[in-house]
């Protein structure tokens, strides 16, 4: 087997083991990455892979406004934060503007943050030794 196969067959692992929690924080780390991407792309002049990228980082902010449970109250108050990511995406396209994008890595980065320590939380509730992600 390839290595890029014995990569992707890892991946499709992983997803497939993944905690509901842990698929949240792979899909912010995806998010990150392509917003990353496309602030490269925006600099390089690389247009078509920079619309790309934020299409799936737009992609990845629609899964969790999806997923959202609202049942919860904070899910009341991070939906109005996602549409303003994703507007946010939007105008950056749009407009070519690498601000837009640096705003939303910031709000993303943030929520990947919190998700892991809440990640990390729950895990040291249920198993009082050695809880990491």
């Amino acid at each position: 087997m390839s290595l890029n196969k014995q990569y992707q067959a890892y991946q499709d692992n992983a997803v497939n083991t993944a905690s509901g929690g842990e698929l949240t924080l792979m899909l912010y780390n995806g998010c990150i990455k392509f917003i990353k991407q496309a602030i490269k792309d925006m600099n390089d002049k690389r247009f078509e892979a920079k619309n790309t990228n934020i299409q799936k980082a737009q992609n990845i902010i629609q899964e969790l406004m999806i997923t959202l449970d609202p049942s919860y109250e904070i899910s009341g108050q991070m939906m109005p934060l996602y549409e303003y990511m994703q507007f946010q995406l939007k105008e950056g396209n749009v407009k070519n503007e690498a601000a837009f994008l640096e705003e939303v890595l910031g709000l993303i980065t943030e929520f990947r943050d919190t998700w892991k320590e809440v990640i990390i939380k729950t895990r040291q509730k249920q198993y009082p030794q050695g809880a990491s992600v």
